[in-house]
């Protein structure tokens, strides 16, 4: 599906990336113009090397692999010149270096990319590995990860809550989009193909409801370190997590309605209309109630729900069916109940795109 440019330009995680380019960048620009121009090192590409892999997408991470990446291009420069000592520039040297560099890449404490310090020392041995070189490349390295690490503590240290969020506003809107789905359907006497087209849409939901739940570890860890003010709600996020629970849980309960009326389907059972049309409509008013995330209207479908149950109770054409229909009610009940609580957190509160605090800043106060 593509995106329009108005939509792009509205994207949260659109805005996070290109932050995040622009540091790196910064990062990579500013150590070379130091160990260029301020150290005057000769060569110095190992600098914005790694200011590039030290600026990673959170504080925390940035300053957790910073060591781990001091000591990989360290050992990747040392293998290079002891290497190039012994064999001199040939091919064996290159195969030497390639392979006992991908062996160190391996090792979980140097917490290197497996082909980084094997690109690194080929790079390192093909350029020079002298000793006043070796030194010059041990500095360039240094000058690089500490370059990055202030980069990306001073410069707006990143805090993946727009990106949570957006992703978490995502899944209600479709489960909302789902639940309206699913009424015409039934209405118009869905079949099995209906139905397992429902049940594969609720396995996609469950796997965007697991990306959320990456995305608000990843919030989480970005708050680590995080000289911001508004990290500190972020590094025990316990209403996201609350959230994410209901959420799952209304998945599960979308899921066994499908699952109910798959049986009845199979038994070719005809669904009584004192039960069948009112309780279709509530099904897709709970969707759009939830798709609008309106807490006043899950009430009243709520409310409205208590009501059909006091009416059809008493229904002796209703016994037979008795089953099915307490089931499909007891799911809309949990679904009611569940996302009552994600209506009511949403708005969630985040800042503006950057776009749309310049279009602020102009408008001006008004």
């Amino acid at each position: 599906m593509k995106v329009g440019l108005g939509a792009r330009l509205r994207d949260p995680v659109f805005w996070n990336d290109v932050l995040q380019v622009l540091k790196t960048a910064l990062a990579a620009v500013i150590a070379w113009v130091l160990a260029r121009n301020v150290f005057g090192l000769p060569q110095p590409f190992l600098a914005p090397w790694a200011a590039l892999l030290v600026v990673h997408a959170t504080v925390f991470r940035s300053f957790s692999r910073g060591a781990m990446q001091v000591a990989a291009t360290f050992a990747a420069v040392l293998l290079a010149a002891t290497v190039g000592q012994v064999l001199g520039l040939n091919t064996w040297a290159v195969v030497v270096v390639l392979v006992l560099g991908m062996f160190l890449g391996v090792v979980p404490w140097l917490g290197a990319d497996t082909t980084t310090i094997a690109s690194t020392a080929v790079v390192v041995l093909t350029t020079g590995y002298g000793n006043g070189l070796l030194f010059s490349r041990l500095i360039d390295t240094a000058i690089g990860v500490v370059v990055g690490l202030v980069v990306n503590f001073v410069v707006w240290p990143p805090l993946r809550r727009r990106t949570t969020i957006a992703a978490m506003d995502r899944i209600d809107d479709a489960i909302g989009k789902l639940l309206i789905d699913m009424a015409p359907s039934l209405s118009a006497g869905c079949g099995r193909d209906d139905i397992e087209e429902w049940i594969e849409r609720t396995r996609d939901l469950d796997g965007a409801v697991d990306h959320a739940w990456s995305m608000v570890r990843h919030a989480t860890e970005s708050a680590r370190l995080n000289p911001r003010r508004s990290a500190h709600p972020l590094r025990d996020p316990q209403e996201w997590h609350q959230l994410l629970r209901r959420m799952e849980q209304t998945i599960a309960e979308i899921r066994s309605m499908a699952r109910s009326l798959e049986a009845q389907v199979v038994r070719h059972t005809t669904w009584e209309p004192a039960f069948a049309a009112p309780w279709t409509s509530l099904l897709a008013e709970t969707g759009r109630a939830v798709a609008d995330a309106d807490p006043e209207a899950v009430q009243a479908v709520h409310e409205r729900l208590r009501r059909l149950v006091e009416e059809v109770t008493g229904l002796d054409e209703l016994h037979d069916q008795w089953p099915l229909y307490g089931a499909l009610i007891i799911n809309l009940r949990n679904i009611l109940e569940a996302m009552s609580d994600v209506a009511v957190a949403n708005p969630m509160g985040q800042p503006a795109v950057p776009l749309a605090r310049l279009r602020a800043r102009a408008r001006g106060p008004r």
